[in-house]
């Protein structure tokens, strides 16, 4: 059987927001509406104008006019939703910044109760206890190891410190050509050859 996941819990804040932002779209939706109706009316004032008709184009203007009152009324409100759906919406990244703060703090003290005092003192007398111990071994073999033993790990470690201070020894190789090589003619030598061997053919006495 597969492990099924659980869906997010969705909180009263998270249902605050989300209205919010449903009335802002609304309203968004209402201003396009306006914005229409404004486009519609001035033309209607222009095609009565144009037909001789002032009156009625003075009427279109004017309820052109109340609907841009009815917009910049709605632009206020979308402003003021705005600000409230992002003032909502970074005070619940602080509550979260603050739980997490929170939490790291009850960390802390977790470990502040774990490294107690006491527990760092005694950590310590354990470690000096162990340089003791290891320097009383180091003293007592060094009492029953004989003189020339003791020269004998002195120049050990002279030698050591002098490898530890040279730098390290490295073969040089030489480096690869960066040219391509050129090819030498090889003269024939055969008539050479040639000659010398008939040098060296015994005369019949």
């Amino acid at each position: 059987m597969g492990l099924t996941q659980s869906a997010p819990k969705i909180t009263a804040q998270d249902r605050a927001v989300l209205d919010l932002k449903l009335q802002r779209d609304k309203l968004k939706q209402y201003q396009r509406k306006i914005q229409v109706i404004l486009d519609r009316e001035y033309e209607i004032a222009k095609s009565y104008l144009a037909a001789g008709d002032r009156d009625r184009a003075v009427i279109a203007l004017r309820r052109r006019k109340y609907q841009q009152s009815l917009l910049l009324k709605t632009d206020g409100q979308l402003e003021n939703l705005e600000q409230l759906v992002s003032t909502i919406e970074f005070s619940l990244v602080e509550m979260s910044v603050l739980h997490g703060l929170k939490q790291g703090n009850e960390v802390l003290k977790e470990i502040h109760r774990e490294m107690s005092i006491e527990s760092v003192e005694k950590l310590m007398g354990e470690t000096q206890e162990a340089r003791e111990y290891q320097l009383e071994i180091g003293n007592l073999l060094g009492n029953q190891l004989s003189v020339d033993d003791e020269e004998a790990v002195q120049e050990e470690l002279r030698q050591l410190q002098v490898q530890s201070t040279q730098p390290e020894f490295r073969v040089k190789l030489p480096s690869v050509p960066a040219e391509q090589p050129v090819a030498i003619e090889i003269q024939d030598t055969q008539p050479m050859l040639s000659r010398e061997a008939r040098e060296r053919v015994p005369v019949p006495g």
